[in-house]
């Protein structure tokens, strides 16, 4: 009697089990496939470095955005997973399920921002565009040893950054995302370089670099540059001064308000290409591949003189009385 009994509660205890598992299992299948509560927006999840998956989990549970931690947690340790989630910002849309979730934690594929630099920018510019971008992490980096921080204390910071437009993930720092931009500026620079016109006038990338940031500011006609440039690498191989007035701005700095003075042109700065033979001592701005492989290679031709016609574009001429004629022409007779 006593035998049935106990094969009875036993029995009984078995199929309990049998059906509490199997409740759990349906439960945890329905739970991986469930979507998350989300808004129809989505949400931006940030997980910090170093954070467990098991804090995660319980912290999702608690914002109700994951309806069981313990379901979650488990899973990910099934699949070998919860370690190997990574830190970042992610954008975590509607219709999310518990399952694509934690793929995307360990993807990777966190937000990325954009920020641009523009060719002709100037390096203070492009600091006071870094500074004022909220997914950047400001480490109180200052202008003058931005060089130094990046392992080259002697160089001009002008013109050593590549304009262009990056992306980022949060979090990263200000000197994170300059070295990222120098260092494109160095391959895109040396790939110019490598691909100079024989007997060059310029002597070094360095050189280079300068004669391309004249050349940005001084059009924006993509046709132009190589002819600008032209012009320049025969007025010093000639020993004639550049006289551009882009490095003239550069010289007075905050100074200029939007017209160059008689006065100007007699200042002595070391940027004043009208007073001083040769290269300025460094870029005045940073310049694009375009204008890079324009200084490399700039048109043959017999022009020494150009001017601004008003429309984006310039009047060349080989002569200085066809270079007055044209100043009459397209300067003197706007005024």
């Amino acid at each position: 009697m006593r035998l049935r009994l106990w094969s009875g509660i036993l029995l009984g205890l078995v199929l309990l089990i049998s059906i509490t598992l199997i409740w759990v299992w349906r439960d945890f299948s329905r739970f991986l496939q469930t979507p998350l509560t989300l808004p129809d927006t989505g949400i931006q999840l940030q997980v910090a470095p170093g954070t467990a998956f098991r804090t995660l989990a319980h912290n999702l549970t608690q914002q109700g955005v994951l309806e069981n931690a313990y379901y979650w947690y488990g899973y990910a340790r099934q699949q070998h997973l919860a370690h190997r989630i990574q830190a970042g910002e992610y954008a975590i849309p509607a219709g999310t399920t518990p399952v694509q979730l934690l793929n995307l934690l360990v993807s990777g594929k966190t937000i990325e921002y954009e920020l641009t630099f523009v060719e002709g920018s100037t390096f203070r510019q492009l600091m006071a565009q870094i500074r004022a971008h909220p997914a950047l992490t400001q480490t109180g980096l200052e202008p003058t040893t931005v060089m130094a921080q990046l392992g080259q204390p002697v160089l001009h910071p002008e013109g050593q950054f590549f304009p262009d437009t990056y992306r980022f993930p949060r979090g990263t720092t200000d000197l994170q995302f300059l070295r990222r931009a120098y260092r494109r500026m160095q391959v895109e620079l040396a790939q110019a370089w490598a691909g100079r016109a024989g007997q060059l006038v310029l002597q070094s990338p360095r050189e280079a670099l300068i004669m391309a940031s004249i050349v940005e500011k001084e059009t924006g006609q993509a046709s132009e540059r190589p002819v600008i440039a032209g012009v320049f690498e025969r007025r010093l191989r000639l020993g004639m001064k550049l006289q551009t007035d882009p490095t003239v701005i550069y010289g007075m700095g905050e100074r200029f308000q939007g017209n160059i003075r008689r006065r100007d042109l007699r200042e002595d700065t070391p940027y004043n290409t009208y007073v001083h033979y040769g290269l300025p001592p460094t870029p005045i701005c940073l310049p694009g591949r375009a204008a890079l492989d324009a200084a490399v290679r700039p048109v043959a031709g017999n022009a020494l003189y150009f001017v601004a016609k008003g429309d984006g574009s310039h009047q060349f001429s080989a002569t200085l009385r066809e270079h007055n004629a044209a100043v009459r022409r397209y300067q003197l007779q706007k005024r």
